[in-house]
């Protein structure tokens, strides 16, 4: 028996900012510029920076960056907590209508791919969960592994199955659930609900850096982490939480220093893990904010201050 739909959630609304773009592309010095410029207050489109003690790995912006500005969605879980997008999608609802209550602009900053995509488009409800039909999935996947699992959704649902990592468990197994209670591949269905919801006219901005440049960036970055205590960080999450979370753990650098922190690696085959790691992530990025058309392109040179960009993203808005 299908269980009763989930409400859809809308999208936001459509006069909000979005300064978005890969991992290290600068993405906070601009922000603060450009939030200032339009008197608006920041929400963070990051879905690591939500996790209290994360602060290194995520380059969270400093505690003198959020007196510049305020700040939303940070440090608003323990990093042993899940937090679903349709929570993430919920709140920043609220915090937007907050924002235009004390008359400023709602600024989203940051780079997690879905969390701009419920934004742009809202979330389709889709049918409750079904736990007797997860336990089985689970149970499936322990027998016959990850890749059995993916291709069983290929046979059912081949648009989501081409979408979604075999990795990806928590998808894959949504999107069989969806089927299973539904009869409907879920791919057909959310397609139908974005174009009902699809946005109009957006402030959209997505900062872009030639590949080279942008590897230099993502190396610089993660050297400055691990020389400003990334793996002291690590170690007091630990000390602290038994393990992290399944979310916490998907934020590029912790696992990787966790392994460290058991002796699984060296310390600099763990940085040259984690510039990896954090290249492929960024090109992962990028491939979203292509499929999202409502995005502008600010083409970034190594010569551009932060004012800069924010004129080159006033000069847009205003055409």
């Amino acid at each position: 028996m299908t269980e009763q739909n989930r409400e859809p959630i809308p999208a936001i609304d459509d006069q909000c900012w979005f300064l978005t773009g890969p991992t290290a592309s600068g993405k906070t010095a601009a922000a603060l510029v450009l939030a200032e410029r339009i008197n608006a207050e920041i929400i963070s489109l990051d879905s690591m920076a939500i996790y209290r003690g994360m602060d290194i790995g995520t380059a969270k912006p400093t505690a003198e960056q959020r007196q510049q500005v305020v700040h939303h969605m940070l440090d608003i879980l323990e990093p042993d907590q899940e937090f679903s997008v349709a929570e993430y999608l919920q709140r920043a609802h609220r915090i937007v209508e907050d924002i235009y209550q004390r008359g400023k602009q709602a600024l989203f900053v940051g780079g997690t791919p879905m969390y701009l995509k419920v934004l742009l488009r809202g979330i389709f409800g889709g049918p409750a969960a079904d736990w007797e039909f997860r336990k089985q999935v689970e149970q499936q996947v322990e027998l016959h592994g990850k890749e059995a699992l993916h291709r069983q959704l290929a046979q059912v649902d081949p648009v989501s199955a081409h979408k979604f990592h075999p990795n990806d468990i928590r998808r894959v197994t949504r999107a069989l659930e969806v089927y299973h209670l539904t009869g409907e591949p879920i791919s057909h269905q959310q397609q139908e609900f974005e174009n009902q919801y699809r946005s109009g006219k957006r402030f959209v901005f997505q900062l872009s850096w030639p590949r080279e440049q942008l590897h230099r960036r993502i190396e610089e970055r993660v050297e400055a982490m691990f020389e400003n205590g990334l793996v002291e960080e690590v170690s007091r999450l630990l000390e602290t939480y038994e393990q992290l979370g399944r979310t916490a753990l998907q934020a590029v650098g912790y696992r990787e220093v966790i392994e460290y922190l058991r002796g699984e690696r060296d310390l600099e085959t763990t940085k040259q893990q984690v510039v990896f790691h954090t290249r492929r992530f960024a090109r992962r990025q990028e491939t979203w904010f292509r499929g999202f058309p409502e995005c502008q392109p600010i083409s970034m040179t190594a010569e551009m201050t932060a004012g800069d960009v924010v004129d080159s993203i006033m000069a847009l808005a205003a055409e």
